[in-house]
């Protein structure tokens, strides 16, 4: 008999996997071309999960179920109810493009993101490796179909078969790390895993070995460097709405199996994984800006951006554990869960734009099409410069914040190395500037390729216009995000 504790800490995954059982089932009768009542009654039960998950995670509390295998906390339901809401912005966005292009001939739109959503929050509860990897692979099979919608475009084929064959590797390297892992420790439960590595009576070269995999793995799966190769081709022949859909919130996801994996099940081997991080990172940070001056299609500069992004998060990764002492933890820990919250904020802003522009037979892809979008529409121009800045770090904007988070934690565990990570990552971030304030420029500067003016439907206006605002107050009024992020991560170690 399951108790009832093991059944409130997934009843969030339950409702979830109902109601997207019930809604490919109601969506087999509907006749609307634009999927209408799917999509409302997708919208209200994704409502409703993040009220749910939202109010779990303000109650505080940590409950384990299932003998231990997943872990409803504050941080994982956070991440939850940050996730669901960016499912939801995603469609708002997502919806007019999609049934332009006939993706939404059937229901499988709606479905399949909830099930990746659904994907997302198993890694989110994991407390146990095997159910990190099947919450992984839930996500990944999904997206795997979901960027394949297309099945009449030949991009949108080849960068399916390409996210396939990767992802499929990678999946192979992290299960390959795990398998290595309950070998040395003989457990698959996180909580046993770290007391085996903690009373280090385990061969620690065979830690390492393993750890190398587990590092790779997940490095695929954020896009870092070197595992980015996937990142660029994705993103630009996804269709838009599944590129978003592909980089927004299963970000979330990525940085809660690091959390879940590194830091609660093998923090005593940090200073072996901290210096692979740190690699990642200074490859990320490089690669992705630099690469990204080169290109002229916006989709993919963004791809290049979210590697570097990506770097810089792995930086507040890196300054976790210091001598052995764990006392700048919680603040590493929690700069790095606000920027990644914040970057998905402002990244679901400049796809946004990128989809509203999108026409029928026209994808508005490459920068020059945004040539003169002030004059055509100064609010949506307003928001994508606002997007942009906020991806440079331009103050007083949310990533400017976020970026500052992650630069006080490096230089607050006082080490030498670690501000010198400091000094490389400001550096990187005034060369990654240029190609952001390009965007800008093109907008703002240059004339317009065309007369026609931008509109938008109610709903995609109204969001579109809030995560603007967002972003500015944000970066204005940080200290609620970061005072939550601080006390999720402290409730999540204590744990």
């Amino acid at each position: 008999m399951i108790d009832k504790l093991s059944w409130m800490a997934i009843y969030p995954e339950a409702a979830l996997l109902i109601m997207a059982c019930v809604i490919a089932l109601l969506d087999l009768s509907t006749t609307s071309p634009r999927r209408t009542a799917t999509y409302v009654l997708t919208l209200l039960t994704l409502a409703v999960i993040a009220v749910l998950t939202g109010f779990n995670a303000a109650a505080g509390k940590t409950i384990y179920g299932f003998g231990g295998m997943v872990v409803s906390d504050p941080m994982g339901n956070w991440l939850k109810c940050f996730a669901t809401l960016a499912l939801m912005v995603t469609l708002v966005y997502g919806r007019p493009y999609a049934a332009d292009r006939g993706m939404l001939r059937g229901g499988e739109m709606f479905t399949m993101s909830m099930l990746a959503l659904l994907g997302m929050f198993v890694m989110m509860s994991g407390s146990n490796f095997l159910v990190l990897y099947l919450g992984l692979e839930l996500l990944t099979l999904s997206s795997y179909a979901l960027v394949a919608l297309r099945r009449d475009n030949a991009l949108a084929s080849e960068a399916a078969m390409k996210y396939f064959v990767l992802g499929a590797m990678a999946s192979g390297f992290l299960l390959y790390g795990l398998s290595m892992m309950y070998g040395a420790t003989g457990s698959l439960d996180i909580n046993e895993v770290f007391k085996a590595i903690a009373s280090r009576q385990v061969n620690h070269q065979v830690l390492v070995f393993g750890l190398v995999f587990i590092v790779a793995g997940l490095a695929f799966k954020v896009g870092a460097a070197p595992f980015h190769m996937w990142v660029p081709d994705v993103y630009q022949g996804a269709p838009t709405a599944i590129t978003l859909l592909i980089g927004a919130a299963p970000e979330l996801a990525a940085f809660a199996i690091i959390i879940r994996l590194l830091v609660e099940g093998l923090l005593p081997l940090a200073i072996d994984w901290q210096q692979m991080l740190t690699l990642l990172a200074i490859a990320s940070l490089l690669v992705g800006n630099l690469a990204a001056i080169a290109q002229t299609n916006l989709k993919r500069m963004l791809a290049y951006s979210t590697i570097a992004q990506m770097g810089f998060m792995l930086l507040g990764l890196v300054a976790g554990v210091v001598n052995g002492n764990t006392y700048n933890a919680q603040f590493a820990y929690s700069a790095a869960m606000f920027y990644i919250v914040t970057y998905v904020l402002t990244t679901l802003a400049s796809f946004g734009i990128i989809l509203l522009l999108a026409r029928e037979g026209f994808e508005s892809e490459e920068i020059t099409d945004l040539a003169g979008l002030n004059q055509r529409s100064p609010l949506y121009a307003g928001v994508m410069a606002i997007a942009m800045f906020s991806l440079a770090g331009v103050p007083p904007l949310v990533g400017f914040y976020a970026k500052f988070a992650v630069l006080q934690a490096l230089i607050a565990s006082g080490q030498a190395m670690h501000i010198a990570l400091a000094v490389f990552a400001v550096v990187m971030s005034l060369i990654g500037a240029f190609y952001y304030l390009r965007v800008v420029k093109v907008m703002y500067f240059d004339a317009p390729l065309t007369a026609t003016t931008v509109a938008a439907p109610p709903d995609v206006r109204a969001v579109l216009t809030v995560n603007g605002a967002l972003i500015l107050i944000l970066g204005i009024l940080p200290g609620s995000l970061m005072t939550l992020c601080a006390q999720a991560i402290v409730a999540t170690l204590a744990s």
